[in-house]
């Protein structure tokens, strides 16, 4: 199966304020766009993942 298109909003900290993020990625279904998002912004901020919130993935139309 063919990667999909995610966007995937949220807010992680910074600091003590809630920043707010959206990100397209490419994954097989939603959970992983879901994990692949908090890999990308853990990695780039150090940040652990109970510091990056979720709020919504779904699919881009092409």
């Amino acid at each position: 199966m063919a990667d999909q298109k995610f966007e995937v909003k949220g807010s992680f900290l910074m600091g003590e304020d809630w920043m707010p993020y959206t990100k397209v990625v490419e994954a097989p279904n939603e959970k992983q766009a879901e994990e692949r998002t908090f890999a990308t912004i853990g990695s780039k901020h150090k940040l652990k993942r109970r510091y990056i919130k979720v709020d919504g993935v779904k699919p881009v139309k092409a």
